[in-house]
């Protein structure tokens, strides 16, 4: 490698380095990373739906997100305000009263959760907890529609 090309790298990589810590200095909505109070929750069915949505959607869809320090960190931090902004905004269960839902968004939710498509792969390399196991996973669907008055599948 020339001494050219040697400059130009070194170059490149000080620019990177500066970039990341001008990202530090600048974050979206200094004060993102503190949650409104919680409002009200919705009348449960039972206990354990209550803490499987707490392990699998307070972090984006509550006003209980947990902060962990690479929330602090951009650009993952945009990311992440982007992700629980946009998922309080669809659905927040600790504004259940305010932001609640007709029984076609709950059976929705039940048919989200129960393709597998919340939550997010992504999200679910950092909180591996968070994933739900079939019988977990159907215990949330029939909790989400009894919390609606709806008649629950049949889990065998």
């Amino acid at each position: 490698m020339s001494e050219r090309n040697k400059q130009i790298i070194g170059a490149g990589l000080v620019a990177v380095v500066i970039g990341i810590v001008f990202l530090q200095l600048w974050q979206y909505g200094r004060q993102f990373t503190t949650n409104p109070p919680v409002q009200q929750e919705p009348d449960w069915d039972d206990d354990y739906t209550r803490h499987l949505v707490a392990r699998a959607c307070f972090d984006c869809h509550s006003n209980e997100t947990e902060w962990p320090w690479y929330t602090r960190v951009s650009p993952i931090s945009l990311m992440i305000q982007k992700d629980v902004v946009e998922g309080r905004a669809v659905l927040n269960f600790s504004e259940w009263p305010d932001n609640c839902c007709t029984e076609a968004e709950i059976n929705q939710m039940a048919d989200t959760v129960g393709k597998r498509q919340m939550p997010l792969p992504y999200y679910l390399i950092l909180h591996p907890e968070a994933k739900l196991t079939a019988i977990e996973q159907g215990h949330l669907v029939n909790g989400l529609i009894t919390m609606m008055g709806g008649e629950p599948e049949h889990l065998e």
